[in-house]
């Protein structure tokens, strides 16, 4: 059996789309914190039972008969997402399974200056030590990270944001498939992956541009100073500790971290990947 962690999230439930595209449906388990999310997936005929990465005795039962595990990055800021990352690539050990994937991302680093990235690679080292085959999924920055960034553009024609740098902005759809096709075929992508990402990189100068030509109106990329941005962020009704959490998104993109592309995404799923003038066309028409 194939299972797929936080399929209810939006990078798991397309990952379990693209499955029932190639697999049958008795074959596809999904590990949900709340298995009530998950009632269509069920009426679809995917196993469906409860599992939390934070106690990870009940994943046993979840991840029982599992051939190959998918574990979907736990999304928990701190230490608590190392902890819970290892705790369902060791359950995933446990069940037998003979492959064990994890969603890592493109610039995994023990010294990024954004947190989530030294999570990644700390897990990545965890995984590699299990002598079970495995499958660290690089992903690109999700282009949807977007989203939160553009809503005030919008409205006043001012992208007012900290100094950045250039990023592979990548769409879920295709990380969704390629996920997809390294659960389900034998060698397509194994290891530590190269970057799965667009073959383009933008910076916010670039989504300004975009913007004003998706809109018809001239978006203006302004630099904030940091400290001014977090502060005007928190008056904006950001809690504090989410502001100064982004702030250091932007202070690796401008050291280059997210700058790195590669053809292994486009190679593994067949097709172009979606541009990021796509992502943000939808995103635009979706407000």
């Amino acid at each position: 059996m194939l299972i797929v962690t936080g399929a209810t999230g939006r990078l798991g439930a397309l990952i379990v789309d693209r499955l029932l595209e190639r697999v049958p449906a008795d074959r596809i388990g999904v590990s949900v914190r709340d298995v009530s999310k998950a009632a269509g997936l069920a009426e679809r005929g995917v196993r469906v039972r409860a599992g939390d990465f934070t106690e990870p005795d009940g994943l046993q039962h979840a991840f029982e008969g599992a051939e190959r595990v998918l574990v979907v990055s736990a999304a928990i800021r701190g230490g608590g997402a190392l902890t819970a990352n290892t705790a369902a690539i060791d359950a995933a050990r446990a069940a037998g399974a003979r492959r064990i994937l994890y969603t890592s991302h493109q610039a995994a680093s023990a010294t990024s200056l954004f947190p989530p990235q030294r999570v990644h690679a700390a897990t990545e080292e965890h995984l590699k030590q299990q002598g079970v085959p495995y499958t660290a999924l690089r992903n690109g920055f999700y282009a949807s990270a977007l989203g939160p960034y553009i809503g005030a553009a919008l409205k006043t024609g001012t992208l007012a944001v900290p100094q950045d740098g250039p990023v592979s902005w990548t769409a879920h759809e295709d990380l969704a498939e390629a996920a997809a096709i390294a659960l389900t075929q034998d060698r397509a992508v194994e290891g530590i992956t190269r970057p799965l990402t667009a073959p383009h990189t933008l910076d916010f100068a670039d989504v300004a541009e975009i913007l004003s030509r998706i809109t018809g109106r001239t978006i203006t990329r302004a630099v904030m100073d940091d400290d001014e941005w977090t502060s005007a962020a928190v008056a904006d009704g950001m809690p504090r500790p989410a502001a100064e959490f982004s702030l250091t998104m932007f202070a690796a993109a401008r050291m280059g971290e997210f700058k790195a592309t590669d053809p292994t995404l486009e190679a593994t799923i067949g097709h172009p990947a979606k541009t990021a003038h796509e992502v943000l066309e939808a995103l635009v028409h979706s407000r």
